[in-house]
């Protein structure tokens, strides 16, 4: 596959700053892309000069720049997905006084691009922009379910409940294909259920998942089936209005 080095390099620095817990130093760059230190300063003073990166002064390491803010939120506000679902969200939000919340593939995790936060002063959010793994969260088992991705060959544990076993998780994608529902049993952060369902394009492809989160002292077990039917059942008119766009 032919490319531009400098360009690919870059791309691989923008990405390493995205996964780095806080800042990266020249060496960490140096070392990952097997090149020189002066380069890989010259490669971060670039991104920096474009708002891509950020240098700390001191520490001398950088990290991820407000440019990719801006574009992280351009590219959001111009996802079909998400504004078509909008009010779809937050008719979810009054019908189950919970946290209703959009994701979509990326890079092998959920991304979740909004969410409706709940009236209750006890909810559970997540901003927008955040990933989660695809295993253990209900948004994530619908991308697995419907096809979008294939199951991860590494099951991190998240919590006890988590599923680790791939023919496990195999069985319990079977049973969410079968209920039209995912459900996250406390598997991603305890204290936490969350379900979701699928949202299917014009051409029957899965192009995101729609769900609730919520405490799993309000999101009882007991009620699972009745704020399942208001998941599937808005999560259906959604797709409806995408097939028909």
């Amino acid at each position: 596959m032919r490319q531009i080095q400098s360009l690919a390099r870059g791309l691989k620095i923008l990405d390493m700053l995205a996964n780095a817990h806080d800042s990266i130093s020249i060496t960490a760059v140096a070392t990952e892309l097997q090149i020189d230190k002066g380069s890989a300063s010259l490669l971060l003073q670039t991104l920096s000069n474009y708002g891509f990166a950020e240098k700390d002064m001191a520490t001398r390491q950088y990290r991820l720049g407000p440019a990719v803010v801006r574009l992280s939120r351009s590219l959001l506000t111009k996802m079909p997905l998400r504004e078509t679902a909008k009010p779809f969200l937050h008719q979810l939000v009054r019908e189950t006084s919970e946290c209703a919340h959009l994701g979509v593939l990326a890079q092998g995790k959920v991304l979740y691009i909004d969410q409706v936060e709940s009236p209750e002063t006890l909810r559970v959010n997540a901003e927008v922009g955040f990933t989660a793994p695809l295993h253990c969260t209900a948004l994530g088992k619908v991308l697995l379910a419907w096809g979008a991705a294939s199951i991860p060959e590494e099951l991190s544990g998240y919590t006890a409940r988590t599923i680790f076993d791939p023919e496990v998780l195999q069985m319990d994608l079977e049973k969410t294909r079968r209920r039209g529902y995912a459900l996250d049993d406390e598997e991603f952060d305890y204290g936490v259920r969350c379900i979701a369902s699928p949202v299917f394009d014009y051409r029957g492809k899965v192009v995101g998942a729609l769900g609730i989160s919520g405490p799993a002292a309000r999101v009882r077990l007991d009620r699972i089936g009745e704020l399942s039917d208001r998941v599937v059942a808005i999560a259906k008119a959604l797709s409806d209005k995408m097939s028909f766009k």
